[in-house]
C-alpha cells in the first residue's frame, strides 16, 4: 500500500523545476512546458512567482514554491534543476538555499552566463557531494528561449542522458536536428558560450560601423538604410543580427516621430562575457582582433562627454562627395562579410587553444552545427563552417581552408576600399580596419617582429632565436 502510494505521488510531481523567473527563467518555463514538460517554479522574490503563476503560467503545468525545501519537495527523483540566475554570487547562494533539501544522483543546471572557471569549481565541489552539476550555455535571447535557443552543456557526463531529452525538446531545430550538443567536462559548455559572446562582439560593432559609414559617411535616410540591411541578409550575410538591424533601423519613436535609433543614447553596455573571452586570448595567446576592437569601441562609447569635447576641438567625420553609393555599398557588403569571417575564424582558433590546455576536446563541426539556429550569432555561414571542419579534419584555422581562401581571397579589394573611405571621410571603422589589418599580417610569411624582438634583448637580455642555426642568443648591443 505505501509503495502504491509513492509511485501515485510520483506520477504527479514535476519532471524539472527552475530557479529565477526573470525574462530568460519565465520564457524557458513555458517553452518546457510546452514541450510536455511539468515544471516547478520558484524565485527568490515571492511575488515574482505569484504573478508569474496567476499570468502567463496561469492553466498550465506549471507549480510554484516559496521556499527552497517546497520547490524540491514537488520534483521527481532523480531532481532535476535549471538555474536561471544572475552569473556570479547569485548561482553560489541558490546552490547554498537548495543543496540541504537535494541528495546523491539529484542534477542542477547552470544556464546563466557564468564564467567557466567557476563552473569548474561547482562542477567539482557538487561532484564530491554526489550532486551532478551541468553548466549550460543559453542563446538566444527572450526569443529564443520561449520558441527554441541553441544550449551548449557540459559537465557531468553522467548526467547527460537524463537531461538530454529535455535539453533536446527545448532547443532550435534546425532540419529536425536540436540545437544542443554535450560539449565535454567541467566548463566546457559555458567556455563555448563565452567565445559565442566574443564573436558577438565583433559582429555587432562591424554592422554598426556599417551604419555609420552609410548615415553619417554617405547620410543615407533611414529608409534606405533598412533597405540596404534588408537586402544583405538575403544575400552572403544572412544572420540573425543583419536581420534585426534591419528591423532596428525602420523602428519609429512614437513621442518623437524619428527614428528610435536616433534618440538612443550612443553609450552601449557590457555584461562581462567578451572581457572574459579577451582575456583568454591574451592567456592562451590567440588573437582575436574583432573582439578587441569591439571591447574598446564599447569603452569609448562610455566616454560621451570627453568625445562631445573632442569633437569640439577637432570636429567630426566628412561628408563623401561621391555620386555612386551602389559601389560602396556593394564594397561594404563584401567588407563584412569578410569581417564575419575571421570572427568566427578566430573564435575557432581560440576553441583549438583552450582544448589543449584544459583538455575539452570539442569537435568543432558540434559547435557549429549547435550554432545554426536559436542562438544570436546564427548565420547561414555556419554550415560552411561545419562542412570544412568535417573535410579537413585536424584544421588550425578557417582561413586555411580552400573554400574561405577563395572567398577570403576575393572580398580583400572590397574591405580594403571600405577601409580606406572610412579613413578618408574619419568615420571610425575599427573591427573593420583590424580585420584588414589581421589579414595583411596573416598573409604575411615575414613579419617586423625580429625588431621587436631585438629590442627586447638590447634593453632587456630577453635573448633571439635565429632563421640560420639553432639555439638561443644574447646580443652585447
Amino acid at each position: 500500500m505505501h509503495l502504491e502510494k509513492e509511485e501515485s505521488d510520483s506520477m504527479t510531481k514535476c519532471d524539472l523545476g527552475l530557479v529565477g523567473l526573470a525574462v530568460m527563467g519565465r520564457n524557458l518555463v513555458l517553452n518546457l512546458e510546452e514541450k510536455g514538460f511539468h515544471v516547478a517554479v520558484f524565485n527568490r522574490t515571492s511575488t515574482k512567482t505569484e504573478e508569474f503563476l496567476a499570468g502567463e503560467a496561469k492553466g498550465k503545468k506549471i507549480e510554484g514554491a516559496f521556499d527552497p525545501a517546497g520547490f524540491v519537495a514537488l520534483l521527481k527523483r532523480p531532481r532535476v534543476v535549471f538555474l536561471m540566475v544572475k552569473a556570479g554570487a547569485a548561482v553560489d547562494k541558490a546552490l547554498e538555499g537548495l543543496l540541504p533539501h537535494l541528495e546523491a544522483g539529484d542534477i542542477v543546471l547552470d544556464g546563466g552566463n557564468s564564467l567557466f572557471k567557476d563552473t569548474e569549481r561547482r562542477w567539482k565541489d557538487l561532484e564530491a557531494k554526489g550532486i551532478h552539476f551541468l553548466g549550460v550555455g543559453v542563446s538566444g535571447g527572450e526569443e529564443g528561449a520561449r520558441y527554441g535557443p541553441s544550449i551548449m552543456p557540459g559537465g557531468s557526463r553522467e548526467a547527460w542522458p537524463r537531461v538530454e531529452p529535455i535539453l533536446s525538446a527545448a532547443a532550435a531545430k534546425v532540419g529536425g536536428e536540436p540545437c544542443v550538443a554535450w560539449l565535454g567536462k567541467g566548463g566546457a559548455g559555458h567556455y563555448v558560450k563565452m567565445v559565442h559572446n566574443g564573436i558577438e562582439y565583433g559582429e555587432m560593432q562591424a554592422l554598426a560601423e556599417a551604419f555609420d559609414l552609410l548615415k553619417r559617411g554617405l547620410g543615407l535616410p533611414f529608409d534606405d538604410l533598412a533597405r540596404i540591411f534588408r537586402d544583405w541578409n538575403e544575400g552572403v550575410l544572412n544572420s540573425f543580427l543583419v536581420e534585426i538591424t534591419a528591423r532596428v533601423l525602420e523602428k519609429v519613436d512614437r513621442g518623437t516621430g524619428k527614428r528610435l535609433v536616433e534618440v538612443i543614447l550612443d553609450e552601449a553596455g557590457q555584461k562581462g562575457t567578451g572581457r572574459w573571452t579577451a582575456g583568454e586570448c591574451l592567456e592562451l595567446g590567440v588573437p582575436m582582433s574583432a573582439l578587441f576592437a569591439a571591447l574598446e569601441m564599447r569603452c569609448l562609447s562610455g566616454r560621451k562627454a570627453e568625445r562631445l569635447r573632442a569633437e569640439s576641438l577637432y570636429g567630426g567625420p566628412k561628408r563623401w562627395n561621391g555620386s555612386d553609393s551602389s559601389r560602396v555599398v556593394k564594397d561594404l557588403e563584401q567588407a563584412l562579410y569578410l569581417a564575419r569571417i575571421l570572427g568566427y575564424a578566430q573564435g575557432f582558433s581560440l576553441f583549438d587553444e583552450a582544448s589543449a590546455a584544459y583538455g575539452y576536446e570539442w569537435d568543432p563541426q558540434e559547435i557549429a552545427r549547435i550554432w545554426r539556429g536559436g542562438c544570436i550569432i546564427r548565420a547561414a555561414i555556419l554550415e560552411e563552417i561545419r562542412a570544412a571542419f568535417a573535410e579537413e579534419e585536424g584544421l588550425p584555422n578557417l582561413l586555411l581552408h580552400k573554400g574561405f581562401r577563395d572567398k577570403v581571397a576575393a572580398g580583400m579589394e572590397a574591405l580594403r576600399k571600405t577601409a580606406a573611405l572610412g579613413i578618408e571621410l574619419g568615420v571610425p571603422l575599427p573591427v573593420l580596419s583590424a580585420t584588414l589589418s589581421f589579414l595583411d599580417a596573416y598573409r604575411s610569411g615575414t613579419l617586423p617582429a625580429n625588431l621587436v624582438q631585438a629590442q627586447r634583448d638590447c634593453f632587456g637580455a630577453h635573448t633571439y632565436k635565429r632563421i640560420d642555426k639553432e639555439g638561443v642568443f644574447h646580443t652585447q648591443w
